[in-house]
């Protein structure tokens, strides 16, 4: 899942920065008010944790420009403004949820995760695919009770497929929500990732087939493994 992250505090940004990338999402990091606009012109995310008090364009501002492009994008606020409001009024341009500084880490992943999960029509923290069980709050998959081990890129990859199960997921998409801008990307990385899910997991009932010319696609699970 690729979240942008739009804060002017340089130690809270790089404390958030590194919790959310260690929760094995890709994160673009914007301190600047123009910069997060572009951002969200350009580039398709999965979540945008907004602060409202940037310098140049405003976090209230840059989500009614965003609502007004008719992006859907899960908005989550964050402001040291406290006032009844100014919660109001970014509820009204369109957030979908609303934090105020200070607030505990804990608290915040939470609240991204339950964002993502209501993004993606999802209501509860844990995906299945058969006897797989992902758990989206400890990051863990397991078969029935026993862990399954993947990397944090492999478990993101398999995340991805797995919210679109039975669907065609391009590898342009791919790239797009797993990988921010500081990541280098070669040109095989994403064929690298998926052969190396497909091998692991094709013995608990799961199959990615490729599709040519057109990207990959989790069929649905339609019997026990």
């Amino acid at each position: 899942m690729r979240i942008l992250l739009v804060e002017d505090d340089e130690i809270l940004a790089d404390a958030l920065y590194r919790t959310l990338v260690q929760s094995a999402y890709a994160v673009d990091l914007a301190n600047h008010g123009e910069q997060a606009d572009r951002a969200l012109s350009t580039h398709t995310y999965d979540l945008v944790v907004l602060d409202v008090g940037l310098p140049g364009i405003g976090g209230f501002e840059i989500l009614r420009r965003l609502r007004a492009r008719k992006s859907r994008v899960p908005v989550l606020l964050l402001t040291a403004l406290d006032a009844l409001a100014d919660r109001v009024r970014g509820l009204d341009l369109g957030a979908d949820d609303y934090l105020t500084k200070p607030f505990d880490l804990p608290e915040l992943e939470a609240r991204v995760r339950a964002l993502l999960r209501r993004g993606h029509g999802s209501s509860t923290p844990e995906l299945h695919h058969g006897r797989l069980r992902l758990d989206t709050t400890g990051r863990r998959l397991y078969y029935d009770d026993q862990p399954v081990e993947l990397s944090a890129r492999e478990l993101a990859l398999f995340e991805l497929l797995l919210m679109r199960e039975g669907r065609v997921v391009s590898k342009e998409h791919m790239v797009n929500h797993l990988y921010g801008w500081g990541d280098e990307v070669g040109t095989n990385a994403m064929e690298v990732y998926v052969y190396r899910v497909r091998k692991k997991l094709e013995s608990y009932g799961c199959t990615i087939r490729t599709i040519r010319g057109m990207g990959y696609l989790m069929e649905r699970f339609d019997g026990e493994s």
